[in-house]
């Protein structure tokens, strides 16, 4: 019984991949525009999902196209947002991430476009009779875990997001305890000349005047 229920659950974890989709992380200069592109066939549902991990105000511009150019999405400085769409017709849907308005930040982004539903775990999950209790204990687990792979993602970036702004702070904290330590050695410097031009020997030059 319990090896029928391990191999229903590594078939479940075989069948995650079959949903096509894409995740990527990537930098994105500043003053430029990154698109991609996915093929996609009509009435297939599709998620988009982004999020800005560093970089400036951690915002970005998003576009998303069709494949005949029509806008299906956009947002201007989204620091993070999710869309979801089913596609009305056949061919390469396209969407953008731009940074043009930002004149010297880099950003790191990240997306994840996912196109499809995840097919049934079992081929005849479908069916009109009730599933067994360990076919229903497999539906279970299998979707306990893509909720775990969701949440993983999502403390992954937040912390990745956490430590570029502290790496930032310690760095600004840096700066600025050097530069204190320079103004307070040029201060110390002056107080020292000063004090000495109070108690430095003024010699002055007498003149006897003989009759």
């Amino acid at each position: 019984m319990w090896v029928r229920l391990l191999l229903q659950l590594l078939w479940a974890q075989l069948l995650v991949p079959l949903v096509r989709g894409s995740e990527l992380t990537f930098e994105l200069p500043d003053n430029a525009k990154q698109c991609f592109y996915e093929d996609i066939v009509q009435g297939t549902k599709c998620t988009l999902e982004f999020q800005v991990i560093t970089g400036g105000h951690y915002d970005v511009d998003c576009r998303l196209e069709d494949a005949d150019g029509a806008v299906l999405y956009k947002e201007m400085k989204k620091q993070y947002d999710s869309f979801t769409f089913t596609a009305a017709k056949n061919g390469t849907y396209k969407f953008c991430f731009s940074n043009e308005f930002s004149t010297f930040t880099h950003k790191t982004v990240y997306f994840d476009f996912q196109v499809g539903d995840d097919p049934p775990l079992f081929p005849n999950e479908n069916r009109v009779s009730a599933l067994t209790q360990m076919e229903s204990a497999c539906v279970t687990m299998h979707e306990a875990m893509k909720s775990v792979i969701d949440y993983q993602t999502h403390f992954r970036l937040r912390e990745a997001q956490g430590r570029s702004r502290a790496e930032d702070l310690n760095s600004r904290v840096a700066f600025w305890s050097i530069g204190e330590a320079l103004i307070l050695l040029v201060v110390s410097l002056g107080q020292v000349v000063l004090l000495r031009s109070f108690f430095s020997d003024k010699r002055t030059t007498s003149t006897r005047v003989g009759s």
